[in-house]
């Protein structure tokens, strides 16, 4: 447990988890991201005009209450970016969650609030989402385990959307069995589980957005993955050009995020955050030819990365570029590294696939993730082989 307060959750009157008494989760504590509906919470998607317009709510996100009715018991409803809209975990009316394993460092949003309460101890999973990388990026910088799911696979029926053809469900957890247990409750079987032999394939233009410093950083922890899954093997995941795929996805997702709140912003001018003010500002001016040619670049991508893993590939790549800036970064620089950290998250969002961030290497005193993905629809089959790698890791070192 954190010895102060790590700002994790939202300042909300407790009310009592109506948990069962038994059941695969039984004995454990979540934290869920404010984007969520539970009964009797309020939910704010990190704007408190929003927040005073919804008003208490009556129903309970299905998500929150499978893992209820698994024997969880909810601690709280915790701080998140700005309409989910940010990679930086500082809401400038809440303030910035705690990095746990960092805390001269951001936590990394827009599921700040539920890392810093898994990475601090206060519970021992937490649900977030994952748009652009709102899962992957946190876990990252919190030296934790997180899945971006494959798009669709886990409800979010009853959570507030930011772009809902890119928004997924995913969780956290400090160690692999605890979050395989919550991936048993939430994901049911794979329909397509990866097989036993699998093509390890390491994209070498991904690879190449991350600084030097994490490059050597992360040599060890691919080591470990070869040691388990064998050689792998160079490959170019891009279709046409980086910047190309970059692009697909700010368009889309910008033309999502005004379409969800753009008449919510235009009528309550509810005041924002200034990054999160300036990128909706920007999604307001998406052109639909910018649109149309986005969604049709993306259809031909998702079916250009779905034949390169085919049944039994899995990409091994850097989770971010880099271990989380300082907090007394610059926001220009942030900025930089939010664009930068994109670039790489948005093979997994654009094409729609399941990607887990591992806990595997650090520098400076600070954890650096290290990811796998795979064929949709084999996200159960992925967590195994985190697992498999993990332990195989854990005795290696000890």
């Amino acid at each position: 447990m954190a010895q102060h307060d790590p700002h994790a959750f939202m300042p909300y009157p407790a009310v009592p988890s109506d948990s069962a008494k038994d059941g695969p989760l039984a004995g454990s504590r979540f934290g869920v991201k404010d984007l969520f509906h539970v009964a009797g919470y309020p939910t704010s998607m990190g704007q408190p005009v929003l927040a005073a317009l919804l008003g208490l709510q009556t129903k309970t996100a299905p998500v929150v209450q499978q893992l209820l009715d698994a024997g969880a018991t909810m601690a709280g409803k915790t701080v998140c970016d700005e309409f989910a809209f940010s990679m930086t975990g500082d809401n400038a009316h809440y303030g910035a969650p705690r990095n746990g394993a960092a805390p001269t460092r951001i936590a990394g949003g827009s599921s700040s609030g539920s890392a810093s309460a898994v990475s601090n101890g206060m519970v021992d999973f937490a649900l977030g989402t994952d748009t652009g990388g709102s899962v992957r990026a946190p876990a990252s910088h919190c030296g934790l385990t997180g899945l971006r799911p494959t798009h669709g696979r886990v409800s979010l029926a009853e959570g507030l959307p930011l772009a809902p053809s890119f928004d997924t469900c995913g969780w956290f957890a400090r160690d692999i069995q605890m979050f395989a247990r919550v991936g048993d409750v939430l994901l049911g079987p794979d329909n397509k589980p990866l097989p036993a032999r699998l093509r390890l394939m390491s994209p070498t233009d991904l690879w190449s957005l991350a600084t030097v410093q994490a490059l050597d950083a992360l040599d060890k922890a691919k080591q470990r993955v070869n040691d388990v899954l064998g050689a792998d093997l160079p490959v170019q995941v891009a279709l046409e050009d980086i910047e190309k795929m970059y692009w697909a996805f700010r368009y889309l997702q910008g033309q999502e995020a005004w379409q969800s709140w753009g008449s919510f912003i235009t009528q309550y001018a509810p005041t924002m955050g200034h990054a999160v003010a300036e990128r909706m500002h920007w999604s307001a001016t998406v052109t639909t030819e910018q649109a149309r040619s986005a969604s049709e670049f993306r259809e031909l991508f998702t079916a250009h990365i779905e034949q390169l893993l085919g049944h039994d590939g899995v990409l091994m790549l850097p989770s971010m570029p880099d271990i989380a800036p300082l907090k007394t970064t610059s926001e220009s620089a942030i900025e930089d590294y939010r664009n930068r950290a994109i670039r790489m998250l948005c093979v997994s969002g654009l094409s729609g696939l399941p990607q887990i961030s591992l806990p595997m290497a650090s520098r400076d005193g600070a954890p650096l993730g290290l990811s796998l993905m795979g064929p949709r629809g084999s996200d159960r089959s992925l967590i195994a082989l985190a697992a498999e790698i993990m332990t195989a890791s854990t005795s290696r070192i000890a």
